[in-house]
């Protein structure tokens, strides 16, 4: 007896056991389970601890709500233009609703890769190749609406959808890099024409400016010379006019001082006539004096006007007497008011003002051919 009551006691612990571990179940966070009761649903366990009742509830299924990121294989899709593409798609969607997740579809992954597979190729199927190519978001953002608004009655939202990659032919491969290569070689020649045009242009504004910059200094320089000369004219004229005046100064100091030295010398006639006959071989020495004749009353002439301006002397000979007007002469070197301003050698205001006016175009800098304004349009 002692025996079978162990035996019963185990076999009613074993049973307390069992019964207390089908009564409890943990839901870990961020998942569901769902619950039927003998067959049909009962409630939907949310995370934490749960009861349930031995042998009449049993869990159906257990779902992970968090968001899912599923990658489907390459999907062959027939563009507009009658071109076959292959399409790679990543679909992000998580379920909201255990309980249609599992009693509205029975694999609701697979129903999503077929749903986005039969969409893709609606939409790809209404666009050419290279809309295709280069309308992916486009794509996607129809994608995501078709899928979000099917899925919704399987308690599943779709995130979003991309296309990982999209490759057409081999042959079309090729003639799209072909096409690149030509576009890329226009490109080049274009920007080459460009290049080639703007430095020509730069060029022709660098000449122009370097023809302006020259003709402004041969236009500054021929002014310039041009003063110069009428200055270097004026001045040379003005030093002809104070040396004529000058040398006319002298000559008469040196005709005063010769009668001066005559009158105080008392010369007679007969050496007037000394001097006269000395004077007449240097008279003579002209190309065209061939002949030469002395007049017969030449000593008649120097007699007449010693006993003109003479006196006679003690011995009867007729001598000059210097004059005894004693008055004042201005001396020979002196110089008048009214031709002081030929000797001046000062510098004219205006020469000098001409002449730095010029000196500061000269040394004004030059500017770069970069800043000089553009040409004027025709």
């Amino acid at each position: 007896m002692e025996m079978a009551e162990v035996i019963v006691l185990v076999v009613v612990v074993l049973l307390v056991l069992i019964v207390a571990v089908k009564s409890v179940m943990v839901v870990p966070q961020a998942q569901s389970a769902v619950v039927e009761r003998l067959g049909r649903f009962r409630t939907v366990a949310e995370p934490g601890l749960n009861m349930l009742v031995p042998f009449f509830d049993r869990v159906r299924a257990r779902i992970d709500l968090r968001e899912q990121v599923v990658s489907f294989p390459p999907q062959p899709v027939i563009t507009q233009d009658n071109l076959t593409v292959s399409i790679d798609t990543v679909v992000y969607f998580q379920v909201t609703d255990a309980r249609a997740a599992v009693y509205e579809i029975s694999n609701y992954i697979v129903a999503v890769e077929q749903l986005t597979t039969t969409t893709l190729r609606n939409v790809v199927g209404a666009m050419s190749l290279e809309e295709t190519l280069t309308s992916r978001d486009a794509i996607n953002t129809q994608l995501r609406g078709v899928l979000d608004t099917e899925t919704g009655r399987w308690g599943i939202r779709v995130a979003r959808v991309e296309l990982k990659a999209i490759d057409p032919p081999p042959s079309i491969k090729d003639s799209m890099e072909k096409q690149m290569r030509a576009d890329r070689e226009k490109r080049a020649m274009i920007l080459n024409a460009e290049g080639t045009r703007e430095s020509a242009i730069k060029t022709a504004e660098g000449q122009k400016q370097s023809a302006i910059l020259a003709a402004e200094g041969q236009k500054q320089a021929a002014i310039l010379e041009a003063e110069a000369d009428r200055q270097s004219s004026i001045l040379r004229a003005q030093g002809e006019r104070a040396s004529q005046y000058l040398q006319s100064q002298g000559q008469a100091k040196a005709i005063e001082k010769v009668f001066a030295a005559v009158k105080r010398a008392k010369p007679t006639p007969e050496l007037l006539a000394y001097e006269y006959l000395q004077t007449l071989p240097q008279m003579a020495q002209g190309d065209a004096n061939k002949v030469w004749v002395v007049p017969s009353d030449f000593g008649k002439s120097l007699e007449g006007f010693a006993r003109m301006l003479g006196e006679p002397g003690e011995d009867g000979v007729f001598r000059y007497e210097p004059s005894q007007d004693t008055s004042d002469a201005p001396p020979a070197e002196a110089v008048e008011e009214s031709v002081q301003a030929w000797f001046d050698t000062s510098t004219n205001p205006e020469v000098a003002e001409a002449v730095r006016a010029a000196e500061a175009v000269a040394r004004k800098e030059v500017p770069p051919a970069n800043m000089a304004q553009p040409p004027e349009q025709g």
